[in-house]
């Protein structure tokens, strides 16, 4: 069967913005509400603009689909977009003085012309919407093995929750998060947040942040050390690295292990048979510091992820720039936009690393359907536990 993959298309205000996704596995149920739910949520958060009371996201599967199931074939998702607009000369003009920090320079001397348009319309983080809804068609995999993922804003500007997320009180900061304006499961760090976020309107700028990502009950051995394309890592930084506006990626300690000794950045390995049954194996350290992964594999910890967004590149005040038609200096054009989308980005992340930590587990488990997938999975466990196995006979006939 084919790799897990998705490919998106469509522009920002083109009719509607696609999202194709092939490896699937048949008879996954689809959770039509939780899937609509994340669309809607990447569209929240406070500091977003104007666009965002305009569309009204939604998954319509065009290809793929039987009674709310997969059938094993390439599942198709258009999310319509209202604004569309994109050959409407006097809504959607031409755009000729490209913003800093945005595609809009490399794009129009890639494409050869002097137009930014075509550029930004693909460029824009409305394709995130497509991104958003495969991973919540991952999360669907995910969770029918047990594996939950939650992520979250960690902070804009010094606006920082010093939160500790575990498996047992992720639950718990997810119904902080998800009453927080901001998406931080911290009232009060939320509320300065908001106030950041007010000030940098009233200035005319913009705000990124950092968002983190936590997936819990993923066994150990997913992921590979053969090969560095197949590093579970590397994986997961390339994809969330593929965000728009994201700047940095971070597994676990991340740059911290450069301020530590070799003591006190490897997390001890102990054996305690009561775990055996759990999805570690066994296997438990006193702290994660390798944010789950080690040699490109999982280790049995959560994983731990977490990227920068910068601050969206369209200020409202601009900034310099030039004609590109005269090369003359001028301010950046205006193109509406939000002064933070850090909230959204956290969504978008969230469900990037679910479609990632779905295509890895479908690599090692390759499955037509959902019951073979169930049942490959519930063998390696049970393999894990009864390590060491009796070795083969290797005696020639």
């Amino acid at each position: 069967m084919p790799r897990l993959d998705c490919q998106t298309a469509g522009e920002s205000h083109g009719p509607a913005v696609i999202s194709v996704i092939t490896g699937l596995p048949a008879h996954l149920p689809l959770d039509e509400d939780f899937i609509n739910a994340e669309l809607a949520r990447r569209q929240g958060g406070y500091g977003r603009g104007g666009r965002q009371r305009i569309e009204k996201d939604r998954a319509e599967y065009l290809t793929g689909v039987r009674h709310g199931r997969t059938i094993g074939s390439p599942l198709t998702i258009r999310i319509v977009n209202k604004d569309s607009r994109l050959d409407d000369v006097q809504r959607t003009p031409p755009l000729f003085r490209p913003r800093p920090g945005h595609a809009d320079l490399a794009g129009s001397i890639k494409y050869l012309t002097t137009d930014c348009r075509e550029t930004l319309e693909r460029a824009s983080a409305r394709e995130t919407a497509a991104r958003t809804v495969a991973g919540t068609i991952a999360r669907c995999v995910l969770r029918a093995l047990g594996i939950e993922v939650f992520g979250f804003v960690r902070s804009i500007l010094d606006a920082e929750t010093d939160i500790e997320v575990t498996p047992d009180n992720w639950r718990e900061l997810l119904a902080q998060r998800d009453a927080s304006k901001t998406y931080c499961p911290d009232q009060a760090v939320t509320e300065r947040q908001c106030q950041a976020i007010r000030q940098a309107k009233a200035d005319k700028d913009t705000l990124g942040g950092m968002l983190e990502t936590h997936v819990f009950d993923l066994p150990p051995g997913i992921g590979s050390c053969m090969d560095w394309r197949d590093r579970l890592d590397a994986r997961l930084a390339f994809a969330v690295m593929g965000i728009q506006a994201f700047k940095s990626v971070e597994i676990g300690l991340g740059r911290d292990v450069t301020t530590r000794p070799g003591s006190k950045v490897h997390d001890p390995i102990r054996y305690d048979h009561d775990l055996r049954e759990t999805r570690s194996v066994g296997f438990k350290r006193d702290t994660n510091n390798a944010g789950g992964t080690e040699g490109g594999m999982s280790n049995g910890q959560p994983i731990v992820v977490r990227g920068a967004m910068k601050p969206i590149s369209t200020l409202l005040r601009g900034l310099p720039s030039v004609d590109l038609n005269t090369k003359q200096p001028q301010q950046s054009q205006y193109e509406r936009s939000d002064v933070c989308a850090v909230s959204a980005a956290s969504v978008v992340m969230e469900n990037v690393v679910a479609f990632e930590i779905a295509r890895a587990l479908l690599d090692k488990f390759p499955s037509d359907t959902m019951m073979e997938l169930k049942a490959s999975f519930e063998q390696y466990l049970q393999f894990a536990r009864d390590l060491p196995l009796d070795p083969p006979d290797l005696t020639l006939a």
